[in-house]
């Protein structure tokens, strides 16, 4: 069905297709047996699947990445297309616009896209709200994707993650600090050692302060050197936080094959180009901090056997995001049955 309808999708502007898609999938599961049917279509369960991870149990390791229900709109509708956990955000204390559109752009040749959309939510308490109204929590794994708003200076930013982790602490099961934008200006400065482990001390030491704690996992860029993910391995051990999120987008351009005024375009690259690299990243973390720490891994993952690879080079758990928009909702259930050897 979707390679039916995803030329139609793909010559639209690709934000108006993202709520197009999104939007007629929530209308689709409001009818009688809708998101019953979808389940049927797309969920494919076996006891092998299940993990345990950060005290948590996921019902299988396939998630969906942060970025596309930034808003918590769609929790319960992706949910019934297969995923283990659901990311939503990045979510900002105060709501804000986004970058000027056009801010997201196919490359096609590249099984890629270009993103610069800037953290554009609603803010952090509409998505609190909507996960309180959630109807049907049991056993479905939500994590929380935080970061700052554009206009708060970096020696304030460690005041926006301690609001965001605040409303939200109650209606997630975990916590993602997002320092590795590359479409928010000077966040990305936030990953240096000192104001990285500030923020992330500031966080575990309020979640001590719960009764229950809840994990935070670090999200960090593909374009980090490896004096750089010592440095990250170093601060994962120093503030005791669950794992990483390996990787975010990322801001190289090299051996992209589509036009240049597509390449051109400011923003983070996902997808295909991102493949090798980010599976680089989770096996150089893997083997330096000789797997002292989960990692979640993500990008580029177009297929079973790139999610398996994954897997193999040290990933606990796996995300999709432009995978799952260039192959379908069917790539999470092929994954699956990949897993269970039954693919």
């Amino acid at each position: 069905m979707y390679k039916l309808v995803k030329p139609l999708l793909f010559s639209m502007n690709p934000e108006t297709a993202h709520y197009t898609v999104s939007g007629g999938l929530r209308s689709f599961c409001k009818l009688w047996g809708g998101r019953q049917l979808l389940r049927a279509a797309y969920n494919y369960e076996h006891p092998s699947l299940e993990r345990e991870v950060f005290g948590l149990k996921f019902r299988n390791p396939i998630g969906l990445a942060a970025g596309f229900d930034k808003n918590a709109e769609y929790v319960e509708e992706m949910a019934a297309l297969g995923f283990g956990f659901i990311e939503i955000g990045t979510v900002t204390p105060r709501p804000q616009p986004g970058n000027e559109r056009p801010r997201l752009f196919r490359l096609v040749d590249d099984g890629a896209l270009i993103n610069r959309m800037g953290f554009n939510n609603q803010g952090v308490d509409v998505a609190a709200m909507r996960l309180i109204q959630l109807k049907n929590r049991q056993n479905l794994i939500v994590g929380g994707n935080i970061g700052k708003n554009k206009l708060t200076p970096n020696e304030e930013a460690v005041n926006d993650y301690i609001t965001c982790f605040d409303v939200l602490f109650d209606v997630v099961d975990y916590f993602v600090v997002n320092v590795s934008s590359p479409n928010t200006p000077g966040l990305r400065a936030l990953q240096e050692k000192e104001p990285l482990t500030h923020i992330l001390n500031t966080l575990q030491q309020r979640n001590r302060k719960n009764d229950v704690s809840r994990p935070i996992l670090l999200k960090i860029a593909p374009d980090l050197t490896d004096d750089q993910l010592d440095d990250i391995v170093e601060i994962v051990r120093e503030t005791g936080i669950a794992g990483v999120i390996a990787t975010n987008t990322t801001i190289a351009r090299e051996g992209l094959r589509s036009g240049e005024s597509l390449i051109s375009e400011a923003g983070g690259v996902s997808g295909r180009p991102l493949t090798e690299r980010a599976t680089e990243v989770i096996r150089y973390l893997a083997t330096k901090s000789d797997g002292a720490f989960p990692i979640i891994g993500v990008g580029g993952i177009h297929t079973a056997e790139d999610a398996i690879r994954k897997l193999e080079a040290g990933a606990t758990l796996i995300q999709l995001y432009t995978g799952f928009i260039y192959e379908g909702p069917g790539l999470v259930k092929r994954i699956c049955k990949k897993l269970v050897g039954n693919g």
